[in-house]
């Protein structure tokens, strides 16, 4: 049973389904478009070639159509855009749109996942087995419970009760803004850091490199992906002293451009006109490391883990390791070549030991992308 319906959990689901092991998902919203949950994130390395281990092989095409290249140069403008320096090139990375992936991962699996589904508890049972029990006053009943329910996870609240959650404090912003002709220059690499007086501005590109719902139609036609456009994602962080920050995007989006009024036309319009359903007061987390709790039925993966600042874009990387690491353990035990909490033991060691230096790595590049928060960084850390 797999508890949430994230990247990680599903593709941890979609690569049990291959090795014909069942599988059950349940998901606390009530559907899969029911929140916001859209934005780029870089995939590369362990963690794509994970995702594709999990993935079945008839989809791959559809995941490399629907995806965007994540390559060149780092570069840093001040707020006219001229250059101040370079950060030196990277290659070999994909963006993708979460939203549009999330929808990818479900392919396949909707006779096995069930949605409106909030667990309250789950019970070890006297016979080996653990019953899941919701609020609707339903409950299932199976051999292992993942929790891949993210930063949130009650699973972890029941599992490791004194496991901490640090919040910093800060005042970030996450923004989408349509990519036109106009914009499309001002992310000409990997992606530009604009350091303003005041503000400072982090830019990505997500341009797909065909329509992800027209490339399922073509490659994939029982697959269904949302009818995303390309998009610039941009982060900004506004002095500390500007405090509390509005909860309405619109009033927030006011107030940055307040801040960067004097700025180049181009960004003082690229914020302008970002998307009001898409863009959000950026919350920035992370987990303190655990010690490993002694192997259960029930374990967990990502976020519901080893939560992360989105500084070094290793979150979902992370969580597709997971997966993958969590799904080889479990075949092997359904091929009879190990126990079960033998197998769990294991990759929960391992997990633990890459999760928390995933963590620690992307603590010691917060500063660099969000200063708002670094203070309040390192002062919890």
């Amino acid at each position: 049973m797999v508890i949430g319906a994230g990247l990680g959990g599903l593709c941890l689901a979609q690569g049990l389904r291959q090795a014909g092991i069942d599988v059950r998902i349940y998901e606390r919203e009530a559907s899969v478009r029911a929140r916001y949950q859209g934005f780029r994130i870089g995939i590369g390395g362990p963690g794509l070639a994970a995702l594709r281990e999990c993935l079945p092989q008839r989809l791959h095409p559809l995941l490399e159509a629907s995806t965007g290249e994540l390559s060149g140069e780092r570069r840093v403008v001040d707020e006219q855009l001229r250059e101040i320096r370079q950060l030196g090139a990277l290659h070999g990375g994909t963006a993708t749109d979460r939203h549009v992936l999330r929808h990818l991962l479900l392919a396949g699996l909707t006779d096995r996942i069930q949605f409106g589904k909030r667990l309250v508890r789950y019970t070890e049972l006297t016979d080996g087995t653990v019953r899941a029990e919701f609020a609707d006053g339903s409950s299932a009943t199976g051999d292992l419970l993942v929790g891949a329910d993210g930063g949130n996870s009650p699973v972890r609240r029941q599992l490791l009760p004194d496991a901490e959650v640090v919040t910093l404090d800060g005042n970030g912003l996450l923004g989408r803004t349509p990519l036109t002709e106009r914009f499309a220059g001002l992310v000409p690499g990997f992606g530009t850091v604009v350091n303003g007086p005041e503000v400072r501005m982090l830019l990505g590109k997500m341009e797909f490199r065909r329509p992800p719902h027209l490339a399922a139609a073509e490659l994939a036609p029982d697959v269904e992906l949302p009818e995303t456009g390309s998009y610039l994602r941009w982060g900004a962080f506004l002095p500390e002293y500007i405090k509390p920050l509005p909860a309405d995007w619109p009033a927030v989006r006011d107030l940055l451009l307040a801040g960067i009024a004097d700025w180049h036309p181009d960004l003082v319009e690229l914020v302008r006109q970002s998307d009001v359903v898409n863009s959000s007061v950026l919350t920035v987390r992370y987990a303190k490391p655990v010690p490993h709790w002694g192997t259960r039925q029930v374990t967990l993966l990502g976020d519901a883990i080893h939560v992360m600042p989105p500084s070094g874009g290793m979150g979902a990387n992370t969580a597709f390791r997971d997966a993958a690491l969590l799904c080889r353990a479990i075949t092997a035990v359904e091929r009879g070549e190990a126990e079960l909490l033998p197998a769990v033991e294991r990759y929960e060691r391992e997990m633990l030991e890459y999760g928390f230096a995933a963590v620690a790595e992307s603590l010691e590049q917060l500063p660099a992308f969000a200063p708002s928060v670094t203070a309040g960084a390192a002062s919890a850390h």
